[in-house]
């Protein structure tokens, strides 16, 4: 499946908004768009959520006809506990995290162990946890953690873009965690000339506009054979005004969801 998450809606839900719209206004807006998916990731606030609003989001995902995916950071088992429970509730199947929180950064033979602990609960519900490709964790690291905690239902969420911040080749990326990939994010990007030429600017651009060599992604993963959802998330910087920014964020949206679309094999 195809579809956006809150990152795709970053401005409009942010404190930077006049009046931020909520996750029910965020599932419409997907419907409108004839997206399948919604991912909440990083969404703090519905840790605090009460049972009737958690069954009030799962009733509209569901009258609108989407699947829901969860994303959060950590890998903390009473943290990841609280995911697995929200996940149940609202029928999830995949839940993207990170190793380090700004908190708790464990060490890789650390990470392994909450892991280890966390993982058996997610495996009796059928969730799988899928670590996303990032600066702080070289790719390499994180396929040798997937592979020694050796579960089915752990796997990667694979972002390319994130690692060009450590200097990894978004290629290589690709190449080395294709096999463990569960969850993919999708978003373009581009250097940037800073003013008066001094350094660079690493920002969003639209699908297909930027350095993403969105060909060798997908025939690399196969995301439709596999079964792999994609998230369409946005570095869009902000424009001159909030409304500009709206409006960009919207339009990244619409001409993302159909340059997946133009582009399918």
């Amino acid at each position: 499946m195809i579809g956006l998450g809150t990152y795709a809606f970053f401005w409009q839900h942010s404190s930077e908004a006049p009046d931020p719209i909520g996750l029910p206004e965020m599932l419409r807006r997907t419907r409108a768009l004839d997206a399948d998916l919604f991912q909440i990731c990083d969404y703090e606030a519905i840790t605090a959520f009460s049972a009737d609003q958690v069954r009030d989001i799962k009733r509209e995902a569901d009258d609108l006809g989407i699947t829901l995916e969860l994303g959060t950071r950590g890998v903390l088992p009473e943290h990841l506990a609280t995911y697995l429970a929200l996940s149940e509730a609202l029928g999830v199947t995949t839940v993207r995290s990170m190793i380090n929180t700004a908190e708790h950064k464990p060490t890789l033979g650390e990470a392994e162990q909450l892991l280890g602990r966390a993982l058996p609960a997610y495996e009796a519900a059928g969730v799988t946890l899928a670590l996303e490709t990032y600066e702080q964790v070289h790719s390499r690291d994180l396929v040798s953690l997937v592979e020694a905690v050796g579960s089915s239902n752990l796997g990667i969420c694979l972002d390319p873009a994130n690692s060009v911040a450590a200097l990894e080749n978004p290629v290589d990326v690709i190449d080395r965690c294709a096999p463990y990939v569960k969850n993919m994010h999708v978003k373009d990007f581009a250097f940037t000339r800073r003013g008066g030429w001094v350094g660079f600017t690493l920002e969003g651009a639209q699908l297909g506009t930027g350095l993403l060599d969105y060909d060798h992604l997908m025939t690399t993963i196969t995301p439709e054979a596999r079964g792999i959802n994609r998230v369409i998330e946005h570095w869009l910087p902000w424009q001159d005004s909030f409304e500009e920014t709206v409006r960009m964020e919207n339009l990244w949206n619409s001409t993302n969801l159909a340059y997946i679309r133009s582009n399918e094999k």
